[in-house]
C-alpha cells in the first residue's frame, strides 16, 4: 500500500505569448517520463496574445479524479491581473512563484510561501526573451523538486518540435538560471518603511 500519495496541484498564469501553457506542457511531459499521472488542461481569454492565459497541471502518483480545480499547491503568476485571480487560490500552506516584473500589487498573504523571480530580467541578460518560461519553470523546481532535470530536458525534447532542439542546451541553462535566482518573498514586510 502507497501511504505516501504525491499530488502537485498547480496553476502557472500569465499573459497570452508568455510562455505559460508550453512550460505547463514541458512540466506534464517531465511527469510522464516519471510514470506519473498527469492532466493538463489550458485556458486561455478571447485575446490569447496579450490576453490572459492559464493553465493547470497535475501531477500525481495516482489517478487523478478531476483536472478542475478550485484551490492549488502552487500558483505561478506572470501578470497582475493572474495575481488578482489567483493569489486566493493557493491553499494554506501552498506556494506562489511570481515574476515582479509589471506587478503592482504585490501578493500579501502570510499563510503560503511566497518566492519572486525576476524572469523577465533574466532572460534579457541571457540575451533571448524565449527563455523566461524556462528561467521561472527552473525556479519552481528549486522550490518543488517535483520532477528530476534529465525528466524535463526528455519533457522538452517531446514537447518542441524537431527544428528547435538545438535551442535545449540554452533552455537547460535558463532552468539552471532559474534554480538559481529564486528568492522567498516576505508579504509582511512590505511596508515597513
Amino acid at each position: 500500500i502507497k501511504i505516501n500519495v504525491m499530488t502537485e496541484e498547480i496553476i502557472i498564469a500569465g499573459f497570452g505569448g508568455q510562455g505559460v501553457l508550453s512550460m505547463g506542457k514541458i512540466l506534464a511531459y517531465s511527469g510522464i517520463m516519471q510514470g506519473e499521472e498527469v492532466s493538463w488542461m489550458p485556458s486561455y481569454g478571447p485575446e490569447m496574445r496579450g490576453g490572459t492565459a492559464n493553465v493547470t497541471v497535475i501531477l500525481s502518483d495516482e489517478r487523478i479524479s478531476s483536472p478542475y480545480l478550485k484551490v492549488y499547491d502552487t500558483a505561478i503568476i506572470l501578470n497582475q491581473q493572474s495575481m488578482d485571480k489567483f493569489e486566493k487560490s493557493v491553499k494554506p500552506g501552498g506556494v506562489l512563484i511570481y515574476d515582479p516584473n509589471g506587478i503592482l500589487v504585490h501578493p500579501t498573504r502570510t499563510d503560503i510561501k511566497i518566492y519572486q523571480i525576476e524572469g523577465n530580467r533574466l532572460a534579457t541578460e541571457m540575451g533571448n526573451k524565449k527563455v523566461f518560461n524556462m528561467i521561472v519553470l527552473g525556479g519552481f523546481l528549486k522550490v518543488k523538486p517535483i520532477v528530476k532535470l534529465d525528466n524535463v530536458i526528455e519533457g522538452l525534447k517531446k514537447s518542441l518540435p524537431e527544428r528547435y532542439h538545438h535551442l535545449i542546451p540554452l533552455n537547460k541553462d535558463a532552468i539552471t538560471k532559474g534554480m538559481e535566482n529564486i528568492f522567498l518573498f516576505k508579504a509582511e514586510n512590505q511596508f515597513v518603511s
